[in-house]
């Protein structure tokens, strides 16, 4: 404790970090996620690239804390740590490309101001899933607005005002909010308000014509300031730091090209997972049938045979090869995408899940387990089978695992279970039938459950039903061993 009262708190003098950068950024949200992804990867290019880029920081709530990095000079320490090719990867840096944050609860016309920045270009975002909605309180143009698309709203009519619609002023808009199309979304939202505020045609068209919106897909595990292991972190440290940031290595970032977004920022230039494409729908696709689904098609096998972790369940001898098979074979073959690109993000995955720094309960995965599988693994049982006309022996264990989950129980282990009230209450009847036909008809045929009746796939049931028998009378591994040479 003395040793901490002694450091001298984070400032640019003491690294002898005074450089002013040029304006070009706007951000909405400096929370964990923002100063580990895109604070960091603005700040790499400007170190490696000469990216030259400021950003202003924007508390988007009225309880924000951005005066604790104005105290230390928007200056922050980044820990990354995990695991590349094998590797494990543990490092820090200080990220500097903060030039400024601003409360606009507080600072009303300061925020106005920044409408004014001549070499402003980009407004960065991540208000949470809830930040791009419309929020029909706001009636009026005068602020401060609590609502993120609304402050956004006023920002560029300001802009638009200050420059006399020049079309070189308008702005590239890059939410990171965890929606489907979020910035086809947020620009639905401001043209929204500029009608509700009458703000005119002018701008309207100036909005259409002259701003870009790009839709992103955006992946990092940030777990943010790391309070339950701070003195490890402070230690390496010879300075204090109130805001400093942990994240995961892997780093991807999906955006979908418009006006020439690759010419105006040099993504391809750092060694960074940042692609730039016409259609996102793919990798979009390529996350939730290989992470996601990863997850959740080894959660039952785990579970069942005792892992408590992810990195517990993909360091075991049957449970990694279970999951590297099923997704090789089963999952990457359906999904119409390069074949070395898949193989490869494959990989980078299973490096995520191996990460000895990040402890992810296979508990808490199973939150709402069968909504997730009906919408990351039965669509690649469903199209494994349209493709190949059998059935894929490795998902299909998964899915009887999870029906044999749902029972509640395993050996003198009570199981996990974090569901809807209805699909708890549907499983226990089900499983009060003891003839595993009965029980794979009733819960295959559950449209509640999977949207269609799976008893519809030719074989399905029998498969089920007897690899429900094999984990009822084997340990995991046997039963899978059973199952496979029964099928083959």
């Amino acid at each position: 404790m003395m040793e901490r009262q002694l450091k001298q708190k984070l400032n640019r003098e003491l690294l002898d970090s005074q450089e002013k950068l040029p304006i070009k950024i706007v951000q909405f949200g400096g929370g964990n996620f923002m100063r580990g992804f895109t604070d960091y990867v603005i700040d790499k290019l400007n170190k490696e690239k000469g990216f030259n880029a400021g950003i202003v920081n924007v508390q988007p709530t009225v309880g924000g804390a951005v005066h604790k990095l104005e105290e230390q000079g928007n200056l922050y320490t980044l820990f990354s740590r995990g695991v590349k090719k094998g590797k494990i990867i543990d490092t820090k840096q200080v990220v500097s490309a903060i030039q400024k944050s601003i409360n606009p609860y507080t600072n009303y016309d300061e925020f106005l101001a920044l409408a004014k920045e001549e070499e402003l270009e980009f407004i960065f975002s991540n208000t949470t899933e809830t930040g791009i909605t419309y929020d029909e309180s706001e009636t009026g143009y005068q602020g401060p607005h609590k609502n993120f698309p609304a402050k956004l709203t006023v920002l560029l009519h300001e802009r638009f005002k200050y420059f006399n619609g020049d079309t070189e002023k308008g702005l590239r808009i890059i939410p990171c909010e965890l929606i489907e199309d979020n910035a086809f979304a947020l620009k639905k939202i401001v043209l929204k308000y500029a009608d509700l505020w009458n703000l005119g045609e002018g701008f309207i068209k100036w909005i259409e014509q002259n701003n870009y919106f790009h839709n992103t897909l955006v992946d990092r595990i940030v777990p943010g300031y790391p309070k339950d292991d701070l003195e490890t972190y402070e230690s390496q440290l010879d300075y204090e730091d109130q805001m400093m940031v942990v994240s995961e290595i892997f780093l991807l970032w999906v955006i979908q090209d418009a006006g020439n977004l690759k010419e105006r920022i040099p993504f391809d230039k750092i060694d960074e997972q940042i692609l730039v494409v016409d259609d996102i729908q793919p990798y979009r696709l390529r996350k939730v049938r290989i992470l996601n689904g990863g997850h959740s098609l080894m959660l039952a096998p785990a579970i069942l045979s005792g892992k408590e972790t992810v990195k517990e369940s993909i360091d075991d001898e049957f449970i990694g090869r279970f999951l590297t098979k099923t997704i090789s074979n089963e999952v990457n073959p359906t999904l119409g995408l390069d074949e070395i690109e898949l193989k490869e993000f494959a990989e980078e995955v299973f490096d995520r899940f191996r990460n000895p720094f990040i402890k992810h309960y296979q508990a808490s995965i199973a939150l709402y387990f069968v909504s997730k599988f009906k919408v990351r693994i039965v669509p690649s049982i469903l199209k494994y089978f349209e493709i190949n006309s059998r059935l894929p022996l490795n998902l299909i264990f998964s899915l009887a695992s999870l029906i044999r989950f749902y029972q509640g129980s395993y050996g003198e282990k009570t199981l996990p279970l974090n569901d809807e009230e209805f699909i708890i209450n549907r499983f226990k009847e089900i499983w009060k039938n003891e003839d595993y036909e009965i029980v794979a008809e009733l819960a295959l045929s559950e449209t509640h459950f999977w949207d269609i009746d799976l008893t519809k796939v030719q074989g399905l049931k029998s498969a089920v039903a007897k690899a429900l028998w094999e984990i009822d009378h084997n340990d995991i591994e046997t039963a899978y061993k059973n199952f496979i040479k029964f099928n083959s």
